[in-house]
């Protein structure tokens, strides 16, 4: 039978019905079949896009745990030392969560040396300014003064509150910082104990030498330990020009 001919429909139908050719597949069969495909990819996709959704609820419901579990493990450290030293932005975070704050225009020098990588030097400055009446009004203060990088700002930034005082002047009356260029031996020994003994016969040797420039210049003369320079924050300043020599006690 020739190829094409108009009886190959017919023949081929009686073929199949004596079960000596396979049936053909009914009209749609391939697009049914792509369509039936289709319809299993679809599934696949839904289950694996509602796994990668239940991968990220778990995720996220294993972070706030964390977070959790962090605050109120720095909540505990806190209550056993209330002058514990931040170690790092997330720690910053957890304290602010924790409510604590830092006030900026208030704040003592235990308080900014919470603080992750605030420097004596920058604290001593802060406190100065606060002792003669200066308030800082918000972020871009405070990182122009400390000259600041972004990231050490945003990191303290939870912590730090900003809050105006109409006088400009700080409520809490401070000491008279003593001028270690200048004090003599017994002002030194009786307001600074820190600086007391050895330690301040090394002082007046060496402003006589060199008046001091900072507190970095005098922990750097008189190798003093951070501990001590920490405590001398706000309570010394350093007057330009050598003090003259002490004279004599009379009996």
């Amino acid at each position: 039978m020739a190829k094409g001919h108009w009886l190959d429909p017919l023949a081929r139908s009686l073929l199949e019905a004596a079960g000596q050719l396979p049936p053909r597949a009914p009209s749609g069969g391939p697009a049914g079949a792509r369509s039936a495909d289709a319809r299993q990819q679809d599934a696949a996709e839904r289950r694996n896009t509602d796994l990668g959704q239940a991968g990220q609820d778990q995720a996220g419901q294993d972070q706030v745990e964390q977070e959790t579990i962090e605050q109120e493990l720095l909540a505990l450290k806190l209550r056993q030392n209330p002058a514990l030293r931040l170690a790092s932005a997330e720690e910053v975070r957890h304290a602010a969560a924790l409510g604590w704050r830092l006030d900026v225009n208030r704040a003592t020098a235990a308080d900014w040396l919470r603080l992750p990588g605030i420097q004596p030097a920058q604290v001593d400055l802060l406190l100065r300014l606060q002792a003669g009446g200066v308030q800082l009004s918000g972020l871009d203060d405070l990182q122009r003064l400390l000259e600041l990088d972004g990231a050490q700002l945003r990191g303290w930034e939870p912590l730090l509150l900003f809050r105006w005082y109409g006088d400009g002047v700080p409520s809490a009356s401070r000491p008279q910082a003593v001028d270690l260029n200048r004090a003599r031996a017994a002002e030194l020994q009786q307001r600074l104990p820190e600086l007391a003994g050895p330690r301040c016969q090394r002082l007046l040797r060496e402003r006589q030498r060199e008046p001091f420039a900072h507190l970095a210049d005098l922990q750097e003369r008189l190798q003093l330990p951070p501990a001590v320079v920490e405590k001398l924050i706000g309570r010394v300043r350093f007057g330009k020009g050598p003090a003259g020599p002490e004279l004599p006690r009379p009996a």
